[in-house]
């Protein structure tokens, strides 16, 4: 997971725009109170849409109380209770996923980044063990999918679908394990799987120049210049609608505004934010 999955802000009402911020420091919370302080580090946009969709889902919402920011004492806001284990899900796979991300740059990072991650490894070491003893099926779907990551970025020129399928995959494992019955698992995964290939492609296109410097691995090498930008975005696009289709299949009970709002909105704005600016990189490097 890798920060993509935002709202737009400028459309959503007064009011939901409240509600959103109060789930991501009701997440930030419950971060806190289940592995540490520091773990907030942690938090991100895709685990609060996960947390949101959750809640959602399961009417795990019961209503909205007045406090402090952890962080910053002096600011007042708002958190959003949580009747479940939504957060707790959440939160664990916010730290679950952030100590595979960092296997993945001791493997591939530069010297410095490898050196820095180094430092915060023993800490998410830690959070994953005791996030892992609470809910094993998520530390072993998102390690099976940097099993099969590795496995991919070994082979001689894979294609993009191919480079895509483990994250989408382990998405896809994560939603599906959520569902009440055959066909909801069904939906969710759908959803999940062409949602995480949507946040790998466009991760992989905020990369491309980064990644093209250091040399690593990235799936849009192999497409023709000329052609880069009308194929990111096709497939992009493929993606986004796949997962919509499913969307519509889930009954979305409550946040119905902020969740139609992130998906229609929110994942396009991200989306063409990151291509404008790897379109501008490129051509002022041509200049």
């Amino acid at each position: 997971m890798f920060g993509y999955l935002q709202v737009d802000k400028a459309e959503l009402k007064v009011r939901e725009y409240e509600a959103y911020k109060s789930v991501y420091c009701g997440l930030c919370r419950q971060m806190g109170r289940d592995y540490s302080f520091l773990s907030r580090l942690a938090l991100s946009y895709d685990c609060t849409y996960y947390a949101m969709l959750l809640l959602s889902l399961t009417r795990g919402c019961s209503g909205f109380d007045d406090g402090r920011c952890r962080f910053n004492p002096f600011k007042s806001c708002k958190f959003a209770r949580c009747e479940g284990d939504c957060y707790s899900k959440a939160a664990a796979l916010s730290v679950i996923s952030v100590y595979y991300k960092i296997q993945d740059d001791i493997r591939d990072g530069s010297f410095f980044k490898r050196f820095s991650v180094r430092l915060i490894q023993p800490f998410f070491s830690h959070w994953r063990k005791k996030a892992a003893r609470r809910y094993p099926q998520i530390d072993e779907i998102v390690a099976e999918m940097l099993r099969a990551q590795f496995a991919v970025e070994e082979e001689t020129d894979p294609c993009t679908d191919a480079a895509a399928h483990p994250t989408a995959q382990m998405l896809a494992k994560v939603f599906a394990a959520d569902a009440g019955d055959e066909t909801d698992k069904r939906v969710f995964y759908e959803f999940g799987y062409h949602l995480g290939r949507w946040v790998y492609l466009i991760d992989a296109a905020d990369d491309y120049l980064k990644d093209k410097k250091r040399n690593s691995f990235n799936p849009f090498f192999g497409v023709e210049k000329e052609e880069l930008f009308s194929y990111m975005e096709g497939i992009l696009n493929q993606s986004l609608a796949r997962a919509f289709d499913a969307y519509c299949l889930m009954d979305i009970k409550d946040f119905k505004g902020i969740l139609d709002n992130m998906i229609l909105l929110g994942f396009p704005l991200k989306q063409n934010s990151v291509l404008s600016r790897l379109r501008e990189e490129m051509n002022e490097q041509s200049v």
